[in-house]
């Protein structure tokens, strides 16, 4: 692959999934930059807490997020609603990621009424990011 994406973020509150993903992320050697959170509201808020313009925050904006459903504090569907609104030109930046256990259908349900969000279950494989890359990236 040629082409690499400059930021990509993982919001988990497990320290060793998040440990995995970033392992697996810079083996594929698909990013510039792999930042983690365990906390999604520190997250929310390094993206695009304080009213930050997207112009303040370019070298810093995450072209994909995955992010965790069952978190302490603000929880997955939380960083989703919050995500959800801010303005388009911001949101149009970055692809958001579900990367979950959970294959409940009143998660999935919950999830899918976000407009273009991912979801994907745990663990993150070669094989599901590549899938995600060349349907939101046309990267393969």
């Amino acid at each position: 692959m040629t082409k690499k994406l400059q930021n990509i973020v993982l919001v988990d509150d497990n320290e060793t999934t998040s440990f995995l993903n970033n392992r697996l992320l810079n083996r594929l050697a698909i990013a510039e930059q792999v930042r983690t959170f365990t906390r999604a509201e520190e997250a929310y808020e390094f993206l695009w807490g304080n009213g930050r313009q997207p112009s303040d925050a370019a070298d810093h904006l995450p072209e994909l997020v995955f992010v965790d459903l069952k978190m302490p504090g603000m929880d997955g569907f939380e960083f989703l609603k919050q995500y959800d609104s801010l303005p388009p030109e911001v949101k149009s930046k970055t692809v958001m990621a579900v990367l979950t256990t959970s294959m409940h259908a009143a998660d999935t349900a919950r999830v899918s009424q976000f407009k273009d969000v991912e979801y994907l279950t745990k663990p993150l494989t070669e094989e599901k990011m590549q899938k995600l890359l060349t349907k939101r990236f046309s990267l393969s």
